[in-house]
């Protein structure tokens, strides 16, 4: 239940997304993009929000994800920027792969920020590393079946 906020935060700047781009089109020193166009304002808060809505909705279950999908949620488009950032400053264009960090960049943002609400065991942070990079891969892939996404990954 812990990562359900972290994985509907990642998804929700694809359905909600759009917009003008956070980084308001300016390049960073090395005149790259800072993240480029598909990060945008109403995706941050899209996911942010969308985290926040699922711990809401867990919260019954346990008080501290309500704070913990804010928290989650935060982490989580962070921690997606972090990785588009990452991605202009080696030249890789938006929307192509960087495998790995595509995978596990916004899950190691929401479980770094949702530590601080309540940590979690080893043996935790390990299963969802294990098991994000294949869901990850199917529900990008099934987006891409819908035509929700225009690449496969």
């Amino acid at each position: 239940m812990f990562i359900g906020p972290s994985y509907v935060a990642n998804a929700a700047p694809l359905l909600l997304g759009g917009g003008a781009p956070l980084d308001r089109e300016r390049n960073f020193f090395d005149g790259q993009r800072i993240l480029g166009a598909h990060k945008t304002i109403r995706g941050l808060f899209a996911g942010i929000i969308a985290g926040s809505v699922i711990g809401l909705a867990e919260s019954p279950v346990d008080s501290h994800l309500l704070l913990g999908g804010f928290m989650i949620g935060l982490g989580t488009v962070l921690g997606d920027l972090l990785g588009a950032f990452f991605k202009r400053r080696i030249r890789i264009k938006p929307g192509d792969p960087l495998p790995i960090v595509d995978q596990l960049d916004f899950v190691f943002g929401g479980l770094l920020l949702g530590q601080l609400v309540f940590p979690l065991r080893l043996l935790s942070i390990l299963i969802v590393v294990l098991v994000t990079p294949p869901i990850h891969l199917g529900t990008n892939y099934g987006a891409y079946l819908l035509g929700i996404k225009r690449r496969r990954w």
